[in-house]
């Protein structure tokens, strides 16, 4: 039977080797594969805790293999460890649907605090006897300890950005916000990040939670200043 485990997608053999040894020496069992293909033959995922994915593999984009292991496992922390460091790689892993994004050279002793808390979160919503307080709006239930909803169109599984989101719009339930402090709070990218990615989030949220997406009651556009969520059902 396989344990509870890390994968670990990286081809460079030396700095795998020092990532399984310092991993390994805080517990956790790692398996290593170095392309691609080989990551997504593990499937399925339910005893991996964490993907940790290199970005430039030899037989395809690490984008690519993210974007496949999101739509497989909804669910499934991935961190994403590479050389490439611009805003605009930063960007596109989030997009791709990694939780987290860490560039080389880092910190070993911040690789391993990420590491430890994407692995206790993966630990909290895997477990069938989650036990988190629902958050009810509408039609709607979403247990965001457990990353997942009874919404008006069926039972979902919530990814990590996902749930962070929801996090930050019930904590500041009517008040609007900036897609600015959206940005930095759910994905701690810059103010002035020019990007896509919130709007589509926004989309995704109504098309789960809105019984009509296109008139939406709880996740509202305050033109020209961002984003508010009514608890109770509000006309925009």
């Amino acid at each position: 039977m396989i344990r509870p485990h890390i994968l670990l997608v990286e081809d460079e053999l030396h700095i795998a080797g020092g990532l399984i040894f310092n991993l390994e020496q805080e517990g956790y069992s790692v398996v290593h594969v170095t392309t691609g293909e080989q990551a997504l033959k593990q499937a399925p995922w339910s005893e991996c805790l964490l993907v940790i994915l290199d970005l430039m593999l030899p037989d395809m984009s690490g984008l690519d293999v993210c974007r496949q292991l999101r739509s497989r496992d909804p669910r499934l922390p991935v961190l994403i460890l590479t050389a490439l460091g611009k805003e605009q790689d930063r960007i596109a892993g989030l997009e791709a649907g990694a939780d987290d994004y860490l560039t080389k050279p880092f910190s070993l002793t911040e690789f391993l605090l990420r590491v430890r808390g994407m692995v206790n979160r993966s630990r909290w919503y895997r477990s069938p006897k989650a036990d988190d307080e629902c958050f009810r709006f509408g039609d709607n239930l979403v247990f965001l300890k457990e990353h997942r909803a009874r919404t008006v169109h069926g039972d979902i599984d919530l990814t990590d950005l996902e749930v962070r989101m929801l996090q930050v719009f019930f904590e500041n339930e009517g008040t609007v916000l900036s897609r600015e402090k959206l940005l930095e709070s759910v994905w701690g990218l810059a103010p002035d990040t020019e990007t896509r990615t919130l709007d589509n989030f926004i989309v995704r949220l109504r098309k789960y939670f809105e019984p009509t997406p296109a008139r939406p009651r709880h996740f509202l556009t305050v033109r020209g200043k961002g984003y508010r969520f009514c608890r109770e059902t509000t006309k925009s």
